[in-house]
């Protein structure tokens, strides 16, 4: 059995709009050292990242404290929204959940960041069979992750996690077969599905670590 877990990154700098520099804030710099007595336990083998700045530096101390590298995966990125900033996220949030092919003109939809999303966790997974994994990753493309094997993550779900940074996920595979998924936060979720033909379980976790 794969483990893998996902790390969405601390809490961002939000002063600074470029994505793929944007740092974390003082709380989620603060915020990072939870998440590596988190994974400390873990018998993490390997540690993956989005490229961007935040979810780098949101396992890193862990990695470091392990000696572990981070290996960086361009396809883990987090979904382009379009060149300019836009004020409004929720009502842009809303449609793009509405419509998975929604998107702005120099943006992505979230079909082609699920797409490329799973591709790389394929990949990853396909390379490190039976192994304990860490991947920084980030809000919206985590959520397209889990809404690949849960179909009913929309919309609500999304907006349930979208402040919880940093926020886990755990998820188990049999070569690249899902089976189990649990998310882990300071605020417990409750939330049970089961889907066919992949057994999937969404676990409810008790306050927890982070």
């Amino acid at each position: 059995m794969t483990k893998v877990y996902f790390i969405r990154h601390a809490h961002p700098d939000f002063s600074v709009q470029d994505d793929l520099t944007r740092p974390l804030s003082d709380k989620g710099l603060s915020d990072v050292k939870k998440v590596t007595d988190f994974l400390m336990d873990k018998d993490i083998h390997k540690v993956f990242s989005s490229p961007y700045k935040r979810a780098m530096d949101t396992v890193k101390d862990f990695a470091e404290k392990s000696n572990l590298e981070i290996h960086t995966v361009h396809n883990l990125r987090e979904r382009k929204i379009d060149d300019v900033w836009i004020e409004d996220f929720n009502s842009f949030a809303r449609q793009q959940w509405e419509d998975f092919e929604y998107k702005l003109s120099n943006g992505e939809c979230l079909r082609e960041v699920q797409e490329r999303n799973i591709a790389a966790l394929q990949e990853i997974l396909k390379e490190n069979k039976d192994k304990n994994l860490v991947i920084g990753t980030h809000g919206t493309a985590l959520s397209t992750i889990i809404n690949f094997y849960c179909e009913s993550f929309k919309y609500d779900e999304f907006q349930r996690i979208k402040g919880f940074m940093p926020f886990v996920v755990c998820m188990e595979f049999e070569d690249v077969h899902h089976k189990s998924l649990e998310y882990t936060h300071h605020k417990s979720l409750e939330y049970t599905h089961h889907k066919s033909p992949e057994y999937i379980r969404l676990k409810k976790i008790e306050e927890v670590i982070i």
